[in-house]
Parts: C-alpha cells; sequence; structure tokens
C-alpha cells in the first residue's frame, strides 16, 4: 500500500495563549488516533503537532489514500431461529442476510455461505464479509470533525458565516476563534475535506507583518514548517519556538553580563510562546529608584501585567533590566524597547505608591477591619476566622514550646491576615504574607514575628519549602487546621476534582510540617484543640476529617515508592505520631523480607478472624491452665521475646521490634498444628484466646501485620 505523508492546518484568529499547547496537541492526537482507527496510517506513524498563536496543524507520516479492505465476521442468530427442522432459511434470516446487503435469490445458496459455530450453550450462524476500506477524503473528514469537537476549548465563541448558497444569509458557527483558512495536503494533493464553514486548499498566512508573501502556498505537506519559517516569517512548532527563546533570553542575559540571569518560570515561558510568531528578545531597562519596592511586587507585576523576564542578579536580588520577547524584528528596535520601557513604568509606579501608602498605617491598627470583611457565611468574618486562629495557635504553641512559644504565635496569628486589608495585596493577592511579613518589619516587630505572617501560607503547593521557624510552623498549622475543621464541620468536603478551599492541599501541608518538622503532637490532640474554638457553629467531624487526612498521607507515601501494602499495614492504626510513619514503614519493609514473614502475617490475619468471631476478650493468662505442650512453649517463647520487642518499640527501633518477634514463628505454627482454640471447656478456651490476644497486640503495635498476608 502506497502512502505518502499528511498535513492539516487550520488558520484561525489568535488563541488564547494559555492553553494553545493543550490545543496543539489534542487537535494532532486526535486526527492520528482516528486515522489510524481507520486503517489509514500505520502504528509507526509519526505525528508532528503545530500550534502558533494563529494555527493549529499535524503532520502525519504514512497515510494511505485508501484503507485495506477488511474480512469481517458477523454473528446473525441462533440456528434455532435462523433455520427450520429441515435446514431451510426462516423469514427472519433472509430479511438480516438481505439487510446486510447479500444476495437472497438462492435462499439455499444463501445458508449454504454461512458459517456454523458454538456460541454458549448453543449453536449459532455467522456471515462472512468484506468490508470496503475507508478512502482518505471520507476518513479525514471524520478525524477532522472529531479533533475539533474533541479539542479542549477554554470558551467556545460564537461567530457567523456568509452561506454559499444562492439565496442571501447567514449560518452560525461555534468555536474558539474564527477560523479563515484551511489546509489538507495528502503529499501534493488537497484533500477535499471542510470544516467550519471552510473548504481545503494549500495557502495560509504567515507573520502580520512580517511575511514575505500573502498568502502562503505550502506546496507539499512536509514542506509546512520551512515554507512557514521563510515565506511567512512563522516558526510553526510550539517546542521550536520555545526553545528559541529560551535560547534567546540566555544569551541577552549573557550579553548584559554581571552574571545576571531571567527569572524562572515555566507557565510564563509557555504563555510567551503562544503569543508571539517570531520571538526578538530585547533588554530594556527601569529607573533604579523603584528597587527600593519590595522585589516580589516589581517580579509579580512584570510577569503578570506585561510577560516581560525581569533579571536577577546572582546573589537572586531584582536588577533594573528586564527581557521582553516582542514579535517583530525590526532593523532599529528602539523605539520597541522604548515602548516596553513607557509601558512598565507606571506598573512599577503603581508598585510604589502601594508600598508607601500601605505603610503608612500598622498591621495592628488593621486588625480591627477584619471584622467587615466576611470569610464565609457560615463560619463568620475574617475577624472572628482570626480570633479562632489565634486561640489554635496559643494551644499548640504551648504543647510544643511552653509559654514563649504560645504568646508569639498568638501575636503571629493575630496580624498574618491584615495585609489582606493593604493596597498592595488588593492589587495582588497572590502576596498575601509576602507584604505582611514586608509591613511586620517595618512596624519593628521581632524577626520571628515577621517570618511567621510571611510564611503562615506555606507550604503552598507540592515542594514548597515549609515555615522556616517554630512560630510559622504553629501559625501555619492552626492555619490550615482552621479551614479543615471549619469545613468538614458544615459539610464543605471535596468532591471528585472540585476542592474550592483547597482542602487537599491543606491537609497535605499539616501532614507535611507534621513529619518534616517531627513535632511532637498527636494527630488527635491537634483536632481536639481545633473543634473547640468553633463552639456551635459548626458539628464536629473530626472522625471524617482524620479519614481524610490518612487517605492524603496514604497517597503520598505511595508516591515515595512504598507499596499499598506496606502503606495499608501501617496506617490501619492510625498511628497518632505521624512523624513515626516513615520508621514504621522501614521497619514493615524489613519484616516482609525475612523468610519467616509470610507465615506469621497469616497467622496473624488467622488470629484477627478468632478473636473477632470470639468477641471481647481479655489479654490474660492463667498459666495454670496452659494443658498442650505447643500452648506452653508459646507462652514461655512470649514471656522471653515479647518485652525485649515492647522495650524496643518504646525506644523507637520498630525495626528490631519487629525482628524479634519474627523468632516467635516456629511456636506459633507449632500452637496452631496441636492446639484446639475454641476448647469445649470454656475456662480452657477464654485462656487460650487470651493468649492470642495478647500475641496479637504484641505483633500488631508497630502495624497490621495481617495486611502482609496474601
Amino acid at each position: 500500500m502506497t502512502t505518502q505523508n499528511l498535513l492539516v492546518e487550520l488558520f484561525v484568529e489568535e488563541l488564547p495563549p494559555k492553553a494553545l499547547n493543550k490545543l496543539g496537541n489534542a487537535f494532532a492526537g486526535v486526527l492520528a488516533e482516528q486515522l489510524q482507527a481507520m486503517g489509514l496510517s500505520a502504528a509507526d506513524s509519526q505525528v508532528t503537532a503545530f500550534a502558533s498563536p494563529r494555527r493549529l496543524a499535524a503532520h502525519i507520516t504514512h497515510v494511505a489514500l485508501k484503507a485495506e479492505d477488511k474480512a469481517v465476521q458477523q454473528k446473525l442468530m441462533p440456528v434455532s431461529v435462523g433455520l427450520t427442522a429441515e435446514g431451510q432459511a426462516t423469514p427472519a434470516l433472509l430479511k438480516k442476510l438481505q439487510a446486510l446487503g447479500a444476495d437472497v435469490s438462492d435462499p439455499a445458496a444463501a445458508v449454504a455461505a454461512l458459517k456454523r459455530a458454538p456460541d454458549g450453550k448453543a449453536e449459532a450462524l455467522f456471515y462472512d464479509s468484506l468490508v470496503s476500506g475507508a478512502t482518505l477524503d471520507v476518513g479525514l473528514q471524520k478525524a477532522l470533525d472529531e479533533a475539533i469537537a474533541k479539542l479542549p476549548i477554554p470558551k467556545v465563541m460564537q461567530y457567523q458565516l456568509e452561506t454559499d448558497c444562492e439565496l442571501p444569509g447567514w449560518s452560525s458557527v461555534n468555536f474558539v476563534r474564527p477560523a479563515h483558512r484551511l489546509i489538507a495536503l495528502h503529499g501534493t494533493t488537497v484533500v477535499p475535506v471542510k470544516a467550519l464553514g471552510l473548504s481545503a486548499g494549500c495557502t495560509t498566512q504567515g507573520h502580520r507583518f512580517e511575511a514575505q508573501v500573502d498568502p502562503v502556498l505550502v506546496p507539499h505537506a512536509d514542506q509546512y514548517a520551512e515554507v512557514l519559517k521563510t515565506d511567512g516569517a512563522v516558526i510553526a512548532s510550539f517546542a521550536e519556538r520555545r526553545a528559541e527563546i529560551v535560547r534567546q533570553l540566555q544569551a541577552a542575559a549573557a550579553k548584559v553580563g554581571g552574571g545576571v540571569r531571567p527569572i524562572e518560570d515555566e507557565a510564563l515561558l509557555d504563555e510567551v510562546t503562544a503569543l508571539v510568531e517570531r520571538p526578538n528578545v530585547l533588554v530594556c531597562e527601569f529607573e533604579k529608584q523603584f528597587l527600593d519596592v519590595p522585589q516580589e511586587c516589581l517580579i509579580l507585576t512584570m510577569k503578570a501585567n506585561q510577560k516581560y523576564f525581569p533579571l536577577l542578579d546572582a546573589a537572586g536580588k531584582l536588577t533594573n533590566k528586564f527581557l521582553v520577547v516582542s514579535n517583530i524584528r525590526p532593523a532599529d528596535p528602539s523605539a520597541v524597547v522604548g515602548g516596553n520601557e513607557r509601558v512598565v513604568r507606571p506598573r512599577l509606579a503603581d508598585a510604589k505608591f502601594f508600598f508607601d501608602q500601605d505603610r503608612k498605617k500598622t498591621l495592628e491598627s488593621r486588625v480591627e477591619g477584619l471584622s467587615k470583611v466576611v470569610y464565609h457565611n457560615k463560619l463568620g468574618t475574617q475577624g472572628e476566622r482570626m480570633a479562632r486562629v489565634c486561640a489554635i495557635a496559643k494551644a499548640i504553641g504551648q504543647q510544643l514550646g511552653g509559654d514563649l512559644l504560645a504568646k508569639q504565635a498568638e501575636q503571629a496569628a493575630r496580624l498574618a491576615k491584615t495585609d489582606l486589608l493593604t493596597d498592595m495585596v488588593g492589587e495582588f493577592p497572590e502576596l498575601q504574607g509576602i507584604m505582611g511579613g514586608y509591613y511586620a518589619r517595618h512596624d519593628g516587630l521581632p524577626a520571628e514575628i515577621a517570618d511567621a505572617i510571611e510564611d503562615h501560607y506555606k507550604p503552598r503547593f507540592a515542594g514548597d519549602e515549609l515555615p522556616r521557624n517554630p512560630v510559622g510552623v504553629v501559625v501555619a498549622l492552626a492555619d490550615k487546621l482552621e479551614t479543615l475543621v471549619g469545613m468538614f464541620g458544615i459539610g464543605n468536603l471535596p468532591s471528585g476534582d472540585k476542592d474550592p478551599f483547597a482542602l487537599r492541599r491543606h491537609a497535605l501541608g499539616v501532614i507535611r510540617m507534621l513529619i518534616e518538622k517531627d513535632l511532637a503532637i498527636d494527630l488527635s490532640a491537634l483536632l481536639a484543640l481545633a473543634v473547640p474554638v468553633f463552639a456551635d457553629k459548626i458539628t464536629d467531624a473530626s472522625a471524617a476529617l482524620t479519614e481524610f487526612v490518612y487517605d492524603r498521607l496514604a497517597g503520598g507515601l505511595r508516591e515515595q515508592g512504598f507499596s499499598a501494602q506496606e502503606v495499608e499495614a501501617v496506617l490501619a492504626l492510625q498511628p497518632q505520631r505521624l512523624s513515626d510513619v516513615a520508621k514504621r514503614l522501614t521497619a514493615v519493609r524489613a519484616f516482609a523480607a525475612l523468610p519467616e514473614s509470610p507465615a506469621l502475617a497469616a497467622a496473624n490475619k488467622r488470629i484477627g478472624n478468632i478473636l473477632k468471631k470470639a468477641g471481647e476478650v481479655d489479654a490474660h493468662v492463667n498459666t495454670g491452665l496452659l494443658k498442650e505442650d505447643a500452648e506452653k512453649a508459646l507462652h514461655a517463647a512470649m514471656a522471653r521475646l515479647v518485652p525485649e520487642s515492647t522495650s524496643q518499640f518504646d525506644a523507637g527501633d520498630y525495626t528490631a521490634s519487629l525482628q524479634t518477634l519474627a523468632a516467635l514463628h516456629g511456636p506459633v505454627d507449632a500452637f496452631f498444628d496441636d492446639v484446639m482454640v475454641n476448647a469445649e471447656e470454656m475456662d480452657l478456651r477464654l485462656n487460650r484466646q487470651g493468649l492470642l490476644k495478647s500475641l496479637h497486640v504484641a505483633m500488631n503495635r508497630v502495624a497490621d501485620l495481617s495486611r502482609l498476608a496474601a
């Protein structure tokens, strides 16, 4: 089967930049998938996606003009339905064959052509036919329709097209942006497909201002990228354009000298790549006086509002130079540079004004204003929330560090949300916490308090750093616990992928701080501190919240490489000190590697089932009631090994504790081989159940070992 390479392009008005790369990959992916499903392209066909601000395109290798015909066997009906007792075709069978296009002029011949084969307990009739393969024009039309329908469009717009018919009129089209041209080239041949009111051709448009010709003629599917680059002044490939921007950013920074480097921001890089067709990086600068403003403010306004790349020095400090990715390459770029410098100046001046104005009021003077800001209609104002966080922070601080930490944590919590009322945070909500830290230092507050105010939102995302000092850790814990307990208490739980209050992130933050800071406080104790501060505003949902936290912890541990069995064994006990979990997992992994492990895990599971059926069992053994040698031997082994294991457990050496118990393998096996647990004599039965209960308690201190049983 001879093949050619295929090129499909949709030329449209400017696409949403934050969705461009995803749109390009989806368009190419669905096209290729559909063509392969119809047999028009091979499994090893190479797919190249193109996406620029004004186009989505795909290049697919080894595409056939027509798919190969396929032999198809179709089940018709049971023999008992399709044939009479004499073996002649029933009307139902003839009707079915006729619907399939079979020749039924000679019913006997039609029956003879069918196959009979077992189908479950009965026998069925099967019809063999040859299905003609799809042609490229029909197949590509279906694939193109499917690719457009499945595009992950953020928001659809509707626009009008003038109809082609003799009667004047308009037709409505729904798409992400108005489309103006369509290319469908199989080698050098145009495939006659249509989409969005457009008929396919072999021309497109290049750069708005710098294209050499208009329209740009694409003579062959394989020449698309090169022709667009030379004649259209457009780098069609998103990846190639992105790499070119990175190269130019680095080169421009090197030219500035002094060890400066452009700020690293993958999302900004993707967005800028989606805004330009022919990138040209230029160096600009602003007045040094603006560097008196916190660099986070300047960086954010340059990135968010202007899509500039600030330049940082070797120490990570902002310089007064920045890089612009322009979409044009004039011989004299001074006008472009000057224009961008003029545009950024008012933005920086606004930031300076906000910073100067905000510092005229202390954070303490803003506390009262929190009572005028609604937090949640069921949970009250930000002022009420602040009071709850203060109470929780004070209680946690008291437990972890006594009076001093409690006092510092309460003060930081009282001021932590006041920067929400500042002009700077009103303009840039992303700076909440950060600006509070700056304003706290300006107010002369101690470094511990200022740092805690800045850090109390941390960790903000996966991999983010934790608060840098104990005060910050306490306030961050209190802040996240208040959100979790409050939202669970009013029934605002995450559902599917919806989590408007970021409860999953808050839970992971609590987990990370408890573990990585090795905090000596139980999870249940934390919840017990937080619930009462809400009074009657919530119902106590500690049980559901505890399960939620352990679910998040389990997911994180599996991502770290622990098996589901290991995680389940440890978390089944819901260990209260989360900082112990890693040590418990290490111990379980070491235990599972021992040769005695499978038998002991199975025995543990068996003991658990026996005790479950027995109901309430007292972990007590009367040695005078030990009759069989095997139960005496097990009791003696436990008397020797369990105290040692318990001592190791109490010392935090969980690995040694489990390995000590592994020596019980032989006595446990002998016990189950030789001893009837549920003896007829009640005193013997209860004593043996007590022996097993004692063993069960000893074996399951570190983890529920029965979860390791196959």
